[in-house]
């Protein structure tokens, strides 16, 4: 079996606290994984991890068998929208744009086939009427769309996305749901932290479940069990369920640590 991402033995540590813990994990080439665990379970935290945004105080991370640094090329990153700067005086087709800075360079400015692919991005996501638009102008749910477009652009083999789900309407999460299996079927992985236990099924083929430690990882079928959502969640899990709340950032866990700003967007 090809795996797409494999960590070892990760480990992750803020102000001498553990976030995570000797962390093993491997995600098959071609899934849509979930990571799901409770607040400050340290979901964004691995993220980041894996794509080198959080220094490690152990462990390593490959990508397609290499290391991240040797196959960054291969990776497209959709970070928590609260983590940047919607002020920022742009356009919505720059913002897309800016996908493709990783295979042009920095000192070559995109040009008509840039422009195209950015525009095919935003018709997908049903956001070309808004190309010319200020990023600022935009509600919650468009601008987790132009993201969404943003990280298409980059051709990616594996795409990381926080909380993509978080604060959309409802047609914004079908988009959202429509462009991940069409990832799949193209042959992509993607690895996405939710919270929202009542969709896993239906959105997810594989999961992870994540408390500090790795609970469980695999197979939705076979790893979206009772016992070890209890494990990760504790006796909460029949109120979650039932109630499938929100989930807020919580500290330590989805807050950037510093790495917020429109700058620092693209690992």
């Amino acid at each position: 079996m090809i795996h797409a991402v494999v960590a070892t033995d990760l480990t992750v540590a803020y102000r001498e606290r553990p976030v995570l813990w000797d962390i093993d994990l491997e995600v098959p080439a071609g899934k849509l994984m979930a990571i799901m665990g409770p607040n400050g379970a340290g979901k964004t935290t691995l993220i980041k991890a894996i794509l080198g945004l959080v220094p490690t105080a152990a462990g390593n991370v490959q990508i397609h068998g290499k290391s991240y640094a040797e196959n960054r090329h291969l990776v497209g990153y959709v970070p928590q929208r609260g983590s940047v700067d919607w002020d920022f005086p742009t356009t919505v087709l720059d913002v897309v744009m800016m996908g493709r800075y990783g295979a042009l360079g920095w000192l070559r400015r995109p040009g008509k086939k840039e422009r195209e692919a950015a525009m095919e991005a935003l018709v997908k996501l049903g956001m070309d009427d808004f190309a010319t638009r200020q990023i600022s102008e935009l509600s919650g749910g468009q601008q987790q769309r132009v993201f969404l477009a943003r990280a298409l652009v980059q051709d990616a083999q594996v795409y990381f996305m926080d909380e993509p789900f978080q604060g959309v309407d409802a047609k914004t999460e079908r988009a959202i749901v429509d462009l991940l299996k069409e990832l799949r079927e193209q042959g992509r992985t993607v690895v996405v932290v939710h919270h929202d236990l009542q969709t896993v099924t239906e959105y997810f083929d594989w999961v992870t479940l994540l408390n500090v430690r790795r609970i469980a990882s695999g197979p939705v079928e076979t790893t979206f069990t009772d016992e070890n959502l209890r494990m990760a969640y504790g006796g909460r899990v029949d109120f979650l369920q039932r109630q499938a709340p929100a989930d807020p950032a919580p500290a330590d866990d989805d807050q950037d640590h510093g790495l917020s700003g429109y700058g620092k967007i693209q690992p």
